[in-house]
């Protein structure tokens, strides 16, 4: 089960929202799996299938987790982003461009 936000998680005893995202965006596959439905809603065959070394074990946990979270949710043609989500994915844009000019200045 997915923690939320108020209940302690991996570095904040305190669950502060900041901290209970970051621990669910790094638990293995969740951002690949968020990356994966940026487009379009997916089955859970096709998102094992973009991520091929994941067992349907863990993908169908992260999948539960990051519903639980309000990620991704469900819709006729399968999983797909939710509004937060979406509004994560646009965040974790714009970390990526600084990630990138990061990674230019400490090269």
């Amino acid at each position: 089960m997915a923690k939320g936000p108020g209940k302690p998680v991996r570095g904040s005893t305190t669950g502060r929202p900041l901290m209970v995202l970051l621990d669910a965006l790094g638990q293995r596959w969740s951002l690949r799996i968020l990356w994966e439905l940026r487009a379009d809603a997916m089955t859970f065959r096709e998102l094992q299938s973009r991520c091929e070394e994941l067992s349907p074990t863990i993908l169908n946990r992260r999948l539960k987790e990051l519903r639980e979270l309000q990620l991704i949710e469900t819709s006729p043609q399968g999983y797909c982003l939710s509004d937060w989500g979406r509004k994560i994915g646009k965040q974790l844009g714009a970390l990526d461009t600084l990630a990138n000019e990061w990674a230019r200045d400490v090269n």
